[in-house]
Formats: structure tokens, C-alpha cells, sequence
């Protein structure tokens, strides 16, 4: 079971800068004007596929209503990252098993079982130069460690995501294996391991 049948699905993160929740279908315009405001960041994450060239906004509506459905389902969790008001949307958070990423190269079959999340995320792209990834992270790390029932937590960056990987590396998270996709088009992805113990109460130096 990917995730427990009777632990709670957390209902949001707040903080004074960002509002994380689950993504909704009727968040579409929000989460369409990021994605396409993102779509050269995107684009590295996902080998060149998404969002496609005229990728449109009904296409991103058939994606939140799966996102939305699946997370209903408790089959994979998926959640939007907005200012506090919600008239942004600055990201987006992804919670799945490991069967989505299709493929394990190696490592230790120990973080390969149920209650296993990997999780990947991205902000607006007009958000990096200000570091809002770095203080999402932070905020991220301790919402996985107290309020969600996993086993284990592993963020995961494709290997041409620099600075996905130097910022766990920087926020204290263990590299643990490397995962090979199938499809020719995508890179090898780092895995990331969210200790249980790791605190983290400063940000790292700039």
C-alpha cells in the first residue's frame, strides 16, 4: 500500500510567504499561467515534453482532474503551492510511488516497498532568482517528518536538475541511488533520502 488506509492526508501548509494544499481542477488558470511562465524550467525536468509548444489551458484542466482524482484516491498525492491570498500560483508539489518513475537502477530494496513517497516539486520560474525553492524545502522537510505516515521520504531530481541536487544536498538530504527511466528521453533521476532525525533550522549560506 503506497499510502495507510486510516493515517490522514494532510489538508495544507502554511507559511507567511506560500499556501500549500491540495491542486484542484478549478485552479487551472492559476496553474496554467505558472506552468506556462515556467516552461523553459519545465521543459529540463521532463526531457523536453512538458509542457509541450502550444500546450493549452484544457489540456492542463485533463491534468489537474487526473491529479485531483488520483489524490481523492489516495493513490498519489498532488498539491499547489499559492501566495497566501491564492491569486498566484508560485508551484507545484508531487507525491507518488515509486512504479511512476519506471524504473530503479540501484541502491537498497529497503526504500523500494509501501509507504514509500518519492517526491519532486518546481516554483515559478520567476521565483528562483529570489530562492523561494530553498525556503519551500525548508518548509517542506519538517511537514514530511510530523505530519505524514511514510516510511520513508525521498526527493527526487533528474541528474541535468543541478539545482534541485545542490539544494538537498545543502539542506542535508543523504543521497541514496540513481532511478533509469525507460523512455529514452528522460535522464537519470537522484534519489534523496529525508532522514528522520535531519533538522534543519538556518538556511544555507548563499
Amino acid at each position: 500500500m503506497f499510502y495507510p488506509g486510516d493515517a490522514p492526508v494532510p489538508e495544507a501548509l502554511r507559511t507567511g510567504e506560500f499556501l500549500v494544499r491540495p491542486l484542484r481542477a478549478t485552479d487551472v488558470t492559476l496553474d496554467y499561467d505558472a506552468v506556462i511562465s515556467s516552461r523553459a524550467e519545465l521543459l529540463l525536468g521532463s526531457g523536453g515534453t512538458w509542457p509541450r509548444e502550444g500546450f493549452t489551458l484544457e489540456e492542463n484542466l485533463a491534468d489537474l482532474q487526473r491529479h485531483e482524482q488520483e489524490h481523492r484516491d489516495r493513490v498519489a498525492f498532488t498539491y499547489t503551492v499559492m501566495n497566501p491570498a491564492e491569486t498566484e500560483c508560485l508551484g507545484c508539489i508531487y507525491i507518488v510511488p515509486l512504479e511512476r518513475l519506471l524504473g530503479h537502477d540501484e541502491g537498497s530494496d529497503e526504500y523500494l516497498r509501501d509507504r514509500t513517497a518519492y517526491v519532486s516539486f518546481w516554483v515559478r520560474q520567476s521565483r528562483l532568482a529570489d530562492h523561494l525553492d530553498r525556503r519551500l524545502l525548508q518548509a517542506l522537510i519538517p511537514w514530511f517528518q510530523t505530519e505524514w505516515a511514510f516510511l520513508h521520504v525521498l526527493f527526487i531530481a533528474q541528474k541535468i536538475e543541478q539545482r534541485h541536487i545542490r539544494l538537498f544536498e545543502e539542506m542535508g538530504l543523504r543521497f541514496l541511488y540513481s532511478l533509469r527511466p525507460r523512455q529514452p528521453f528522460l535522464d537519470v533521476a537522484l534519489a534523496y533520502l529525508l532522514e528522520p532525525n535531519l533538522v534543519r533550522t538556518t538556511m544555507p549560506t548563499l
